[in-house]
């Protein structure tokens, strides 16, 4: 009855964070994957070359979204939102209209800049300045836009595939996209500024202050964290890019991969759900060095797994860091650093993250040309999560005595 309280008290703006994130999923790595093999075939690219095509355009816009995610802490969402809407139409429709494979780059880089980037960037960080006591619901609930296009935007899109030609299903997406546009209007039609916001119910961090982005980089926390942060974008990422390439290897048709998508997504939504409830009791310090261990155990599955059964439990337990990921990293910052500057804080944490998801597909493709088997790959990414782990582990053990939990709201 709570949960429904709270939905609905606040439902314009957590529907306008669902909105944000489900048009984020036309520039995930998800959903561009399942067009993997057309655009292979269209500009004859070899694994590497398209990779490394992906991984170009995916690092650029994670340096331009240093940058760009700082716009959060001084205009309203509404407005960037709409600004980066467009532009993401725009990309979304090259895309469709694309003959040279030179200008490929550049069209990969928007739609990674403009959806994955900062659609989500805008999602996460308005609804971790506009809540407090309930950050960790809101994240949970926003997060469930990106998990409802997870579910069913593969299995939709791979089935039109059969009626439509892939380039007629970019411009319905940029279609889809431009609608959203005034409905975000619409759900915030009442919106406070960042400025206002902040004079209100601003969170304090570690050691009772507000941290700058510059003062952030340079405490030792950032880098105990870092690999935490760049694993789930490169891994996940180069999972769901090589999804096509997984299924030859299994010997499995790719609709049966996708079809269990929606398992995974709805395993992703309990956990997200769980893990937003339990930031609330519980405090994100507390949980949060612990939300890489199944994604571990998944890639584990992913490199053994001869039959169906053992990659579908290694898709639920990859869902689950899944579902954490879309809560706990980003009650983080906020918690550890305070809110008063989390655009630019949480814009540096998302640029590594998109950094890591440019990383990923393009180290696969490259190994995979080069003969390293995927599977013996995936079972040295679960090695490097036990690691990302520890490092966690250690790091926020370390510096959780200093936050003051009575210097709450300023």
């Amino acid at each position: 009855m709570q949960a429904f309280r709270f939905f609905f008290e606040n439902k314009s703006w957590l529907a306008a964070g669902i909105l944000l994130t489900f048009m984020s999923c036309f520039g995930q790595t998800f959903f561009i994957s399942i067009f993997g093999g057309q655009i292979r075939s269209e500009f004859d690219l070899s694994h590497a070359a398209w990779g490394g095509i992906y991984s170009l355009g995916t690092s650029v816009s994670a340096i331009v979204m240093i940058w760009s995610g700082v716009l959060s802490d001084f205009f309203k969402t509404k407005l960037v939102g709409s600004l980066v809407l467009l532009g993401f139409a725009v990309s979304v429709y090259s895309m469709a209209i694309l003959k040279s494979v030179f200008l490929l780059p550049f069209v990969i880089f928007a739609l990674r800049l403009f959806g994955q980037g900062m659609c989500s960037h805008l999602a996460i960080v308005a609804m971790s300045r506009w809540f407090y006591s309930n950050r960790g619901r809101a994240l949970a609930v926003a997060g469930l836009g990106f998990s409802f296009g997870e579910a069913f935007l593969p299995m939709i899109f791979v089935s039109a595939m059969v009626f439509l030609e892939w380039q007629q299903l970019w411009f319905i997406a940029a279609i889809l996209i431009l609608i959203s546009i005034p409905i975000l209007w619409s759900l915030l039609k009442s919106e406070r500024t960042p400025n206002s916001l902040s004079q209100e119910n601003i969170s304090l961090g570690m050691q009772g202050k507000h941290w700058k982005r510059n003062e952030a980089i340079r405490h030792p926390l950032f880098w105990y964290m870092f690999p935490a942060l760049i694993g789930p974008g490169a891994f996940s990422t180069a999972f769901f890019f090589q999804q096509v390439h997984f299924s030859e290897v299994k010997g499995w048709e790719h609709i049966l991969l996708v079809s269990f998508f929606p398992l995974f997504t709805a395993s992703s939504v309990l956990m997200m759900l769980f893990s937003g409830w339990a930031i609330d009791r519980y405090g994100t310090s507390k949980l949060i060095s612990f939300h890489q261990i199944p994604i571990m155990v998944a890639f584990i599955c992913f490199g053994f797994c001869d039959d169906i059964a053992l990659f579908v439990l290694g898709l639920i337990f990859l869902s689950m860091t899944a579902g954490a990921t879309s809560t706990l990293p980003n009650a983080f910052w906020a918690e550890f650093y305070g809110t008063a500057n989390i655009g630019s804080i949480k814009a540096l944490a998302a640029a590594i993250m998109v950094f890591g998801s440019a990383l990923g597909p393009g180290l696969t493709g490259m190994l995979i040309d080069k003969g390293v088997n995927i599977e013996i790959q995936y079972i040295i990414v679960s090695g490097f999560f036990c690691i990302s782990s520890l490092t966690m582990f250690i790091g926020v053990r370390k510096y959780e005595k200093d936050l003051n939990r009575d210097c709450i709201i300023v």
